[in-house]
């Protein structure tokens, strides 16, 4: 189960700003994120060298995009395509309005259940497949917005339930002065109230399934592009082994 925060703010400096974590077996190998696509060469995102897709990433025009198991989906399915895929296939694109009109005409056979993230400076959406029988579009709303494996804002996973009043009560990242601390702790912080769920923090571990978060994520879209504002983009790995929080190389 991953989590992803999105704060939208379209009059802002920042208009999108993201946080997310990456759930997964801590045994599946991965890259943090760089220019791993050598035909993809405006893609930077992690990678899953498993399937050669990946979980997050940004491309060179400003898009951003994050993929999401949904309940009862972990891990691939025979004769079924990695959803890793669907980062890559939306960072093709210039902006989110045409990255989602491509991806809403998938196959949806082709693909276990999952919560697709597509944003730019001006939308937002979120696109989910959840067995249905299509994909659906829906808009991101301005404010914050969370998600997992659930629906957008879903108010039975508690993960959700307990995140969101620390990010509302938290004053967001201002990347013009690369103050990123408030939700690098929010999304670093593996507490929660006693009798929870142990995947109920942010970031947790299950010791015995070998099931953890293993990665984490900040991501600044700016409104207009300077030479001294461009996208943003940082990550912090926590498993296998602990690489601490740092700056990617940004977008061309």
């Amino acid at each position: 189960m991953c989590t992803l925060v999105m704060l939208r703010r379209p009059e802002h400096d920042w208009p999108v700003l993201i946080g997310a974590n990456r759930d997964e077996m801590i045994a599946r190998p991965a890259k943090p994120p760089g220019r791993h696509w050598p035909d993809r060469p405006e893609i930077v995102a992690g990678l899953d060298v498993l399937a050669g897709g990946s979980w997050l990433g940004l491309n060179d025009w400003g898009v951003a995009a994050a993929v999401l198991n949904r309940h009862g989906s972990l891990g691939p399915a025979p004769g079924q395509r990695s959803r890793g895929e669907l980062v890559l296939e939306a960072l093709d694109h210039a902006d989110a309005v045409a990255a989602v009109a491509a991806l809403s005409d998938l196959d949806p056979a082709a693909y276990r259940t999952f919560n697709l993230i597509v944003a730019d400076n001006r939308d937002a959406f979120w696109l989910r497949h959840a067995g249905t029988g299509r994909i659906e579009a829906h808009p991101v709303p301005e404010g914050l917005s969370l998600i997992a494996a659930g629906d957008l804002d879903d108010r039975e996973t508690r993960r959700l339930v307990l995140a969101r009043p620390r990010f509302a009560a938290t004053p967001p990242p201002d990347p013009d002065h690369q103050q990123w601390e408030s939700w690098q702790a929010l999304l670093s912080s593996a507490e929660a109230p006693p009798g929870e769920p142990e995947n109920a923090p942010l970031r947790f571990r299950l010791p015995d399934s070998g099931f953890a978060t293993v990665s984490s994520a900040l991501i600044g879209l700016p409104g207009t592009w300077r030479a001294e504002r461009r996208p943003a983009f940082r990550f912090a790995q926590w498993l296998p082994e602990e690489l601490p929080w740092h700056d990617v190389p940004p977008p061309a």
